[in-house]
């Protein structure tokens, strides 16, 4: 499903990746894990092209990501494109990100309606049975200040789902959550992993990415410092690097 081939990244001057290949299987959870400011979040971002990489290959579904080729010269698409190719994929941020001036329901159609071009009608009526599916059927005429955090997080997922994603981005879901809710949102992600969603989850939280992963990437100052199954990168770390991490975060 994405397959990322020496991804180079840098603001102002500052390379944040340094030349990043990854493998994402359809229908597997791939998670990142690493320090803050290792660049996972920015590699998220360049997978939907929120972020323009400046060098490397970066293809999602046999698409390049932001770009077509032309003969043997790279073009960027239009925004009308990239808007299409964006809708593909399904992000859900550590801050929520809903439109406060909206109904839980409204967060969900909006995007179908919009976007998609879907009538109002069936759009609800999809908004519904998500909600349903995260356990909030009882919270559409809620305002997101009414709701908690974590109620808020699986509203936004139910906003990506809504689009019908053959990719989901997930960027430190729980990380601005108080500890009592994360379980809540965890739980939802467990389900969507469960039913073939092809996932990239950026996360702290390792017995997450120990209990659902296919894959583990461990990133730490731009590079992937290693990868594997759960079992090996969390249970059996080989770099004195991944050790320290692991011995401050478990």
């Amino acid at each position: 499903m994405v397959e990322a081939r020496g991804v180079h990244k840098s603001y102002a001057g500052v390379e944040v990746l340094k030349g990043v290949d990854l493998t994402v299987v359809r229908g597997e959870v791939t998670c990142l894990i690493g320090p803050s400011g290792s660049g996972k979040s920015t590699l998220l971002r360049c997978i939907n092209h929120l972020e323009k990489h400046d060098a490397g290959e970066l293809r999602v579904d046999g698409d390049l990501v932001g770009y077509e080729l032309r003969g043997a010269k790279l073009y960027e698409r239009n925004d009308k494109q990239i808007c299409a190719e964006r809708a593909q994929i399904g992000m859900v941020f550590q801050r929520f990100n809903l439109f406060q001036h909206l109904t839980v329901l409204d967060n969900i159609t909006i995007g179908q309606v919009k976007v998609k071009g879907v009538d109002p009608e069936r759009a609800r009526l999809k908004a519904r049975e998500l909600l349903a599916r995260v356990g909030l059927d009882a919270k559409e005429r809620h305002y997101p200040s009414q709701i908690s955090g974590g109620q808020q997080q699986r509203v936004a997922i139910a906003r990506a789902l809504a689009m019908d994603p053959k990719l989901m981005l997930f960027d430190e879901p729980t990380s601005a959550l108080d500890p009592e809710l994360v379980g809540e949102v965890l739980d939802v992600m467990r389900d969507l992993a469960a039913s073939g969603m092809t996932m990239i989850v950026v996360t702290h939280e390792m017995g997450f990415a120990r209990e659902v992963a296919n894959t583990v990437y461990f990133l730490d100052g731009g590079v992937i410092e290693e990868s594997g199954a759960p079992a090996d990168v969390l249970g059996a770390p080989k770099s004195e690097r991944l050790r320290g991490f692991l011995s401050k975060v478990l």
